[in-house]
């Protein structure tokens, strides 16, 4: 595509924010509008000097865009799609424009999973950018060691070396593409490796079951070639019905626990743990030790999503006990427990965890790390699944190693918190509005506490605003 100019509906999310920024490096004109802008995404977009409106009125995409590319946050009825739609604009989904525009040329390496998409992407781009192999990607936040959600890459073969194709990982969701295409947007990416780090029911607005969301993991296998690599969670039992739908590809399977391997398959890569929080452990191959990593990251579950990732360096030729130092260093994704400051002896928290397994491995880690020190909860039951009311049940249980828990329980919820906060092991709060959420929580904080806050959303700012309140007390 010539250079052209973009209106990138839906623009502050994350994956649409990637896009916006891998345009943008195209050399394309790029402007957006979108219903919410809040950080980490509205502060990258603002960086490259990107305009934003607010809204979706028709009257914020220029005259004079040669085409609109729409969220899967908007649907029929939109006033913007709708004038998209009346004024025969040209229109294409996120997913569709990075395949034709990005992808040729490129290995694509995609990581699917219903968690862990974010860190284990960020963590395979940080692991090829050690190995010298200058990957482009496009990760769903805001990776710290690269200061950017998305970015080209090497395009030629001085970048890659002698012989090898530039690189880019993507991550790869499993929620639908656009209004116009319910496919999961991992079918456009068509990936050399695909990671399939594991998979649980999500997303109760768009799939019905877990069996739907398994169909369509299944297209992307069918989408990865014979002479490339799937990356699978070999503790994962439905990713192994996947698999059993017919698999072309050869298999690489990672894993902790041996007495959970599915079927008694045994891992090709496996971790011994130094430390019980995670945060070191020693990487073997076919039970033989690779190496060992001392990073900063917390919890089993990063643990697996490091195996997934160094897998798939090694289906891509990176030499992996090479690379392992490499991870001491590696600083995640902003809003992955990421520790936004310390104030009158708490710690505080930011994180995007939004499903029950999410939420119970990433405070299992953190309890690793505290030990008997207070964690305190402050969560904002914002995705459609939570909203819906489909995590209802197990989410009290997810929070057993909170102390304290929290919630911000709008007004639209469609369930009753009430009989989650009575389920909880610790103490439990529910609260209308984030004023009162941190009215709470101030009473609630005392030094030696480590209050962190869950959403997938911007939750009213408020991690910032109670750590700007711990500084000011």
């Amino acid at each position: 595509m010539s250079h052209v100019k973009l209106h990138i509906l839906g623009i502050a999310g994350t994956f649409m924010g990637g896009v916006a920024a891998l345009a943008r490096e195209l050399g394309h004109e790029v402007e957006g509008s979108d219903q919410a802008v809040y950080p980490p995404m509205s502060t990258q977009l603002e960086q490259l000097g990107i305009a934003l409106s607010q809204g979706y009125a028709p009257s914020n995409i220029s005259a004079g865009c040669d085409q609109v590319v729409i969220g899967n946050a908007l649907s029929r009825g939109n006033a913007a799609v709708e004038h998209v739609l009346d004024a025969g604009l040209s229109y294409t989904s996120g997913a569709e424009w990075l395949r034709e525009n990005v992808l040729p040329g490129r290995d694509t390496l995609a990581v699917a999973g219903t968690h862990g998409k974010t860190t284990t992407t960020t963590i395979l781009a940080h692991l090829l950018e050690a190995a010298g192999r200058a990957p482009g990607f496009l990760i769903g936040g805001v990776a710290e060691d690269f200061g950017v959600s998305a970015r080209l890459g090497g395009t030629g073969v001085g970048a890659a070396g002698a012989g090898e194709r530039p690189l880019f990982v993507v991550e790869a969701d499993e929620y639908d593409t656009a209004f116009f295409d319910k496919r999961s947007k991992f079918v456009h990416y068509r990936p050399r490796v695909a990671i399939l780090n594991n998979l649980e029911f999500d997303h109760a607005d768009i799939f019905p079951d877990v069996a739907a969301i398994q169909r369509q993991f299944h297209h992307l296998v069918r989408t990865v070639p014979g002479h490339g690599r799937l990356v699978v969670n070999g503790e994962d039992a439905r990713l192994a019905e996947v698999l059993a739908m017919g698999c072309w590809t050869p298999v690489v399977r990672f894993g902790l626990d041996a007495a959970a391997a599915v079927d008694g398959i045994p891992f090709d890569w496996s971790a011994r743990l130094l430390a019980s929080d995670g945060s070191a452990f020693v990487v073997m191959r076919n039970g033989a030790d690779v190496g060992e990593v001392h990073w900063p990251l917390l919890g089993r579950h990063n643990v697996m999503n490091a195996l997934a990732a160094l897998a798939s360096c090694d289906a891509v030729g990176v030499d992996v006990p090479g690379v392992l130092p490499s991870l001491a260093a590696f600083r995640s994704v902003k809003r992955r427990m990421e520790l936004l400051g310390e104030a009158d002896g708490v710690s505080v928290y930011d994180d995007f965890a939004h499903h029950p397994t999410a939420i119970a491995t990433t405070l299992a880690g953190l309890r690793a790390r505290v030990g008997g020190g207070r964690i305190v909860v402050a969560m904002e039951p914002r995705s459609n699944s939570m909203r819906l009311g489909a995590h209802a049940a197990a989410l009290a249980p997810s929070l057993d190693d909170a102390d304290a828990v929290v919630f911000l329980h709008r007004p639209e919820l469609a369930w009753d918190a009430g009989g989650v906060v009575a389920a909880l092991r610790g103490e439990g709060h529910a609260v209308a509005d984030a004023d009162a959420l941190l009215s709470r929580l101030a009473t609630l904080a005392h030094a030696g506490d480590h209050v962190v806050f869950m959403s997938n959303g911007g939750f009213d700012a408020a991690p910032r605003r109670f750590l700007d309140a711990l500084r000011a007390r």
